[in-house]
């Protein structure tokens, strides 16, 4: 059964951010912005309880997990102080989380993604993956290559070097995921999708396609 959430007064309350990215407008419309916030929060919090148990995310609430809609503009050439985009990570610790987790962008024309996986990876991690790749990658395709997933996300996304890491050969067999500088998946949604009333239990759907993806990268991170 589909849980009664209506995500319109989000897209609808960012789509005139867009057209009014200004602090007046904003303070002269914040309820306009805590409806629109409540209305995603409703959703985030679908998702945390339906991972509750399996991600370890007792306690975590949508709030811990929404990204501030004020962006940080000291360093930007563009000073619109609004985020044009609803946004938020579902993983344990929310927003600040150091576990990989679901990523859930809400924004109209369709901009709405669900996403995951190694997205701006620390050196360190990006090592991991390449050690893990480089010893067995076996795994890692079965999860990447199996029917569902392709379906659901298509290939793996990210930038990718233009030669071999270093420390590694041209001719490795696994090249093509050894030179990955990201690893993710993106699974987008137009506006209609969004406003249907099955959206939040097919969105479910897609986070347990993505599950084995981020379990898998997550063990990696985890060795020494």
């Amino acid at each position: 059964m589909n849980p009664t959430i209506d995500l319109r007064p989000a897209l609808s309350f960012i789509q005139d951010l867009r057209e009014n990215n200004n602090r007046p407008w904003f303070e002269q419309n914040r309820a306009y912005y805590e409806q629109a916030r409540d209305a995603f929060e409703s959703f985030v919090n679908y998702l945390i309880n339906k991972f509750r148990e399996s991600d370890q995310l007792q306690g975590l609430t949508a709030r811990e997990c929404v990204a501030r809609i004020y962006r940080d503009i000291r360093f930007s050439k563009d000073k619109s102080p609004y985020r044009t985009g609803l946004g938020a990570r579902i993983a344990p610790g929310g927003w600040k989380a150091t576990r990989l987790g679901y990523y859930v962008h809400l924004e109209p024309s369709g901009q709405t993604v669900i996403a995951g996986g190694l997205y701006m990876p620390e050196p360190g991690q990006l090592a991991r993956f390449r050690r893990a790749m480089d010893r067995d990658a076996t795994q890692f395709r079965q999860l990447t290559q199996a029917k569902s997933f392709l379906e659901t996300f298509g290939t793996i996304r990210g930038e990718k070097l233009k030669t071999a890491p270093q420390g590694y050969d041209r001719s490795h067999p696994e090249i093509e995921l050894l030179q990955l500088k990201q690893v993710t998946v993106v699974h987008p949604y137009s506006d209609a999708e969004v406003l249907a009333p099955d959206f939040p239990t097919r969105a479910l759907a897609v986070c347990r396609t993505m599950k084995p993806f981020l379990d898998y990268l997550d063990g990696v991170l985890e060795e020494a």
